[in-house]
Order: structure tokens, then sequence, then C-alpha cells
């Protein structure tokens, strides 16, 4: 019997205020269909090719005899990232880009692009998006301001004589004129002294460095020492900047230790390396939490950060004048808790992917529940060694709750899940071939910094585009698990137009489940699912959902997720500022994400998190947005 793909319904969740993205429309290329069988330039070298359109962009650049219609198809995407202005940007269509390339002459501006001579993966080569080819090539930059990479993919335009323009071209700033990053031939030498005291060592100086004694002023305060403030301050150190991250936590890495018990990443290592210092080659494809958080305390050592553990900021003030902020940190020591005042430039939100964990505030009773536990998924380690006869209720179907819900039912419990909405699902050995391969690979061709300029290359109205087919195969691999997933009740999505996973990610952050083995336990019945319905109150042994039904339970878990950065800005700097900033995460009317990485909307703040691929790619872009302000070149 012929096998066929079950379309799964797509899931087009916006956040409020978020603009819905746009899937992109591909050129269709006719030029391959012809009588004689010939095509037009097939005999024209990708190096040819890339060196006619780079020489008539570099005359556009710099104000030539030259027009955009002539190297841009009528239906192409430019995205910038802090070359053409400070600020990123995606500019769809030969009007827009006109008026991009007229601006930019005032303000940053590219004044060069040239093709790499070598490795041979970053010269000109052919290739197909779809069932079209392309030229793509990366390419090498010079701006105003400094120097970056970018990415360029050709296609020939069907009514212009077979030329080839640009469908996607991706330009980005790396580092600046002023203080390039200080790493390979710029290192340090190590023989440098402190000119406070010519007669400390490297271990004395640290000390000094890291309490901000003597000369060392603040510039940048980082709240958080996540993934997300290591990466950054490590990318602030290398460009000269003086950072100090802070948390409550007692130890560096605390904030995976003290998750789940059973929990591992979802997403492949080859995906998640930090930056200058990437993990072992003989770690596991999926890290373990602690693994990873013992990681994190190396990498914060050896990169030598400014951090205070067991510090929490008390106060703060932003001066208009001085255009600085004043603030008070509370840090406990071994000798009691030091009040220390400080004057930084920035303070970065940086204390997670999202905001505080939400907890659904209108359901009734409670405070009645009396069995073993009710809490957030955030606050949930571990079942009891012995779970037999026990219930436990999740209330959430997205990562956690999975991972929660596996570990219960390993511990004998008879687990029951609450889907509200649909989640999208991809089996995590899919979701590595399928998406990552050819780009993150253990044994790939890309260096990890090569990769995510082609990966991030990729206009996110083109990348909802291109995922549609994406997730159409991981949906064909995966056919069987998905039909025993809807089979046993469980409302499984496509994704935002059916583009799956990353856009889902991008446009609400979660609603999604990278299986590692608990959609097996769903699809075989052994895990219930209750779906469709809400919990509208808690009794003292029980849940009561919106379908007036009620799941017996001993223990209750909110896999409920995490509120808006936004408002964890307001709790901790108060209304006047929370009210001037924008919202985080989805997207903005030219397919950007909303806020983070880039201006907040109040000088001298910064919202930063993501992933590890997220903020491995975006902290160079905020240190260099940070380092440019420094510098006098960007306003904020």
């Amino acid at each position: 019997m012929a096998s066929f793909t079950v379309i799964y319904p797509p899931s087009d969740i916006v956040l409020p205020g978020s603009c819905q993205l746009q899937s992109a429309s591909l050129p269709k290329d006719d030029l391959t269909n012809r009588s004689s069988g010939q095509t037009i330039n097939e005999h024209t070298s990708p190096a040819t090719i890339g060196a006619e359109w780079v020489t008539s962009f570099n005359k556009l650049c710099n104000g030539d005899d030259e027009t955009v219609v002539v190297l841009f198809l009528k239906e192409s995407y430019w995205r910038d990232l802090l070359c053409t202005s400070w600020d990123f940007r995606t500019v769809q269509g030969t009007d827009r880009i006109s008026k991009l390339i007229g601006r930019s002459s005032k303000t940053a501006g590219i004044t060069r692009v040239g093709l790499f001579e070598s490795p041979a993966h970053k010269v000109p080569q052919r290739g197909t998006i779809e069932d079209t080819e392309v030229v793509q090539a990366y390419l090498e930059l010079e701006t105003r301001h400094g120097t970056g990479q970018g990415y360029v993919r050709l296609m020939r335009d069907t009514i212009d004589n077979g030329k080839w323009k640009v469908f996607t071209l991706f330009t980005s700033l790396e580092s600046l004129a002023v203080h390039a990053e200080q790493v390979g031939t710029r290192r340090p030498t190590g023989h440098e002294r402190d000119p406070d005291n010519e007669r400390l060592n490297w271990k004395e100086r640290r000390k000094v460095e890291q309490n901000f004694e003597g000369r060392h002023e603040l510039t940048v305060l980082i709240l958080g020492a996540g993934q997300g403030g290591l990466t950054l301050a490590a990318r602030l150190k290398q460009f000269g900047v003086e950072t100090l991250i802070i948390d409550k936590i007692a130890r560096v890495g605390d904030n995976w230790r003290r998750r789940y018990h059973e929990l591992v990443l979802h997403d492949s290592i080859c995906f998640n390396h930090m930056p200058y210092l990437p993990f072992p080659q003989n770690w596991p494809r999926f890290i373990p939490k602690d693994k990873l958080a013992d990681w994190l305390e190396y990498y914060a050592g050896i990169m030598e950060l400014n951090i205070w553990t067991g510090a929490e900021l008390e106060a703060s003030q932003w001066d208009k004048e001085s255009r600085k902020w004043t603030v008070t940190i509370l840090r406990r020591t071994e000798i009691g808790t030091e009040e220390r005042r400080l004057h930084p430039r920035h303070i970065v939100l940086a204390s997670g992917t999202s905001g505080e964990p939400y907890m659904p505030s209108y359901i009734r009773g409670l405070d009645s529940f009396k069995g073993t536990r009710l809490i957030h998924s955030s606050q949930f380690d571990k079942p009891e060694s012995n779970g037999s006869g026990k219930r436990a209720v999740i209330i959430g179907a997205s990562n956690s709750a999975h991972d929660i819900a596996r570990d219960y039912y390993d511990h004998g419990y008879q687990t029951t899940m609450v889907q509200r909405g649909s989640t999208y699902v991809v089996n995590s050995d899919t979701l590595v071939d399928v998406m990552l391969k050819g780009v993150y690979e253990d044994d790939g061709i890309h260096p990890i910094e090569d990769a995510d300029v082609m990966n991030f290359s990729i206009p996110n109205p083109v990348a909802k585009r291109l995922g549609v087919g994406s997730a159409a195969e991981m949906a064909r691999r995966d056919q069987r698990l998905l039909k025993g997933l809807t089979d046993a009740g469980f409302t499984v999505d496509s994704g935002p137009g059916g583009s799956g996973i990353w856009i889902k990610y991008l446009s609400c952050g979660g609603h999604y489940y990278i299986d590692v083995g608990c959609s097996q336990l769903i699809a075989d019945k052994k895990i219930a699912v209750k779906q469709g319905v809400d919990v509208s109150m808690v009794e003292p042994h029980a849940v009561v959902l919106s379908d007036g039904s009620r799941l017996e339970a001993d223990e209750i878990v909110f896999a409920t997720g995490y509120g808006n950065m936004r408002e964890n800005a307001r709790k901790i700097f108060g209304d006047q500022l929370a009210d001037s900033v924008g919202d985080v995460w989805g997207f903005d009317e030219e397919g950007e994400s909303r806020t983070i990485w880039r201006r907040s909307g109040h000088p001298g703040f910064w919202f930063f998190g993501g992933n590890f691929a997220l903020c491995r790619f975006y902290s160079r872009l905020l240190a260099l947005q940070i380092k440019a302000v420094e510098a006098g070149l960007m306003e904020v």
C-alpha cells in the first residue's frame, strides 16, 4: 500500500502587537525548460557570475551610474544588520532597496564588497532553492565604520534575458575600526601591567578587575548569568568594554543545575557552541543539564568574565543629563552582605529567554490543593522514587511538559497531560537530519561562524517559505509517530503557515516539542491526554477542566511558559521604563524580531536572550552596538 503524508493544520499564533510574518514568493526559473534544453549562462562559472555582480554592486554603493533594478530581482530581499544603519533591517523589493541605499550613504554605509578566494566553501558556487538554480557566495564587506561579512543568492531574471540578480542579500557588521575584537593576532601579550600597581600579577589583577576597584569603571551591567549574559559579556570583553554580570544564583550554571532532574538539551551540540570556546569534540550530541551547568561555570572562568553571584539589583535610576545609571547592588560575600553603588552607562536584561514563570491567576482554588505539590515547571526537580498509585497532571504540552510527563511515567505515576491548544512535534534526529545537515554538523565543512552567516542570511519571510518544504519532509519522516499522536487525541500542528519549528520559535517562543521519547508514550496511550480544554478550578485533590471533567491529582505541574521580558523589566525597573520599551519577540513590520538584541526604546537599556545559537550570533551584534554608542558612532 502506498504511503502518504498527512498535512497538519498551521498554527498562526501572533503575540500582542506583533506583525504577522508574510511568506516570501520565490521567483520562477523557466530558463531551464526550453525546447533546446539549453539554459542562458549555463557555461558561465559561478566565480565569473559572482565577480560581475560584485563589480556592479560596488558601483552602486559608491554612487556610480548603476541602478538597483539591474542588480536585484523585483521580488528580492536585503537583510542588513548594522551595515547600512545602526539597526536590523529586512527590506523587500527594488523600490524599498533603492531607498535603503540612498539613506545608507548618510549613515554607516557599505563602501566595498568582495568575494572570497578561499576556503572552498566560501567561494561562489551553484545551488538550488526548491527547484530554482542559484549562484551563492560569501561576501567580505567594508563599511565607513568597520568590516563585516555577507552572503548573496543570485537567480536569473526571466524577464531580463536571464541576467543574474539578487534574490537575497545579507550584510552584517562584524568589527569596528575603532576597536576590533582582541582575538587571534590581536590577542593580549600577557605582559600587561596594572597602571596603579605594576607589581600585581595576573591573579591579583583579576581580583581588582572583578571587584571594580581602582581605575576600573563599569560601562555595562548585565542582569543574568545564563548563556545570554555569559556570551554577551565574553563579546564585550573582547571589544574592551568593562562589564559586570550579577545574578542571585550561588554559582554560575545554577539556572541549569536547578532545572528538572532528567533535562537534556533537545537540539544538537553542533548548533549550540558558545563564542570563542566550542564544546569538546567527545561530548554527547544532546548535553545533560548538569554537564552544561559545569561548562558555563568553566566558560565564565576561562573567559575571565566579571561575575557577582549572590547579588541582586536593589535600586536603579537613569540620569538623562549624564546618560548614566546609578545602581545599588546587594552582594552576599563570605563576611556578610555588601552594598555597592555603581554608575554603568548601559544595563542589559538577560535574565532568561522570556520573563517570569507564568502561573494562570484566573484559576480558582489554587490555594486549596491538598496534594503533594502544585508548582510551575521551573520549580520541578524530580518525582518521588516510587510513584505507584499516584496521579500527576501536567498543564501544558511543550518541551518541559513532555520531559516532566515522561519523568513521572518512568517513576510509576498515572500521568495525564492537559493540552490546551496545538503543538508542533518533530523527532530530534529528524530535526538534525533535515534542518541542520549541510550547515551545522560534526564533520561539516562550515566552521561555526561561517555556518551562522549562511543560516542567518536567510530573511525571515524567505525562511518561512522554505520552512514549508522542510516541515513537510520532517512530517513525512515522522508520519508514523505523528499519526500515533493524533490517534491518541493529541493535536499536532505544522507551525506558522506550515513552516515548522524555527518561525514558530521566533513568533511566540514555545508551543513545540522536539521529541526525545515522550511522544511514543503518548501514542501508545501510556501517558493520557486531555485536549482542547483549560483548567477552570483546582480542588483539594483534583483539577476541574473547562469542559466540566475532573482529573484526580496528587501532583500538579503548570508547564505554562513564561511572561514577556518587558513585564520582567517592569517588575525590576518600574512602569516608567517598561512603558518606554517595546514588546519582545514576535516580528516588526519588516520581519525582524522585535526589541531584543537591538534598541529597546529606552536609552542605555537593552534586552538579550534566546537559545544558544541566537545568543552566539547576536551577542557580537549587541556588543558592536554598545561599543558604537561608546565611540560616539551610534545614538540611542
